[in-house]
């Protein structure tokens, strides 16, 4: 008795997290970005060296040069003992610098999502998307990803980032609509 009780506690709160915002779930947190890790030879130069410590989406609230990764690497890891072959070092500023070099937008460190209050409607979400997502691409491209909510945010405000007109509120309310129409499997 007592373990179906357990079971059915665990699934009360489970559906009452889920029917929540995103935003309330998330409690305020920054919304980070989602680095997808690279393939071949630097794939393990990076979780050789940098993932036992910290994430690789750190990489992405900057947009250096190969110079200011090769300072920013000393710098984060001055105090530590950490030891990076010469060889390595060069494939992973390589990488850094055509993943995240001069030339690209870092991802913004202060965006932390606004609870929604109001939601979009069908006509509303589709008027906010084909106003700011088809300067830079059709629609076709929105309508045929799937992504989580939190995917889908950290889409959105690098989107913003890259010059699509969306507020806070608009933002945050454009991915609940996302995320519940679209569904959340990732598509990545």
């Amino acid at each position: 008795m007592k373990a179906i009780a357990g079971t059915v506690a665990l699934w009360v709160a489970a559906v009452t997290a889920a029917s929540m915002p995103v935003a309330a779930q998330i409690g305020g947190r920054p919304t980070r970005p989602q680095v997808i890790p690279p393939q071949g030879p630097v794939r393990q130069v990076i979780f050789k060296n940098c993932t036992s410590c910290h994430g690789i989406d750190d990489y992405a609230f900057n947009a250096l040069d190969r110079a200011g990764w090769s300072a920013y690497i000393d710098d984060r890891h001055k105090d530590k003992k950490v030891t990076l072959a010469p060889a390595d070092r060069e494939l992973l500023l390589d990488w850094l610098v055509s993943k995240f070099g001069p030339t690209t937008r870092p991802f913004p460190r202060t965006y932390v999502a606004q609870e929604v209050t109001t939601f979009f409607s069908d006509a509303e979400a589709d008027d906010v998307l084909k106003r700011s997502c088809t300067t830079c691409h059709t629609i076709d491209r929105v309508n045929d990803a799937r992504f989580s909510p939190d995917r889908w945010r950290v889409v959105t405000v690098d989107m913003r980032e890259r010059g699509a007109k969306l507020e806070d509120e608009e933002l945050e309310r454009l991915v609940e609509w996302l995320g519940r129409v679209k569904g959340t499997n990732d598509s990545q």
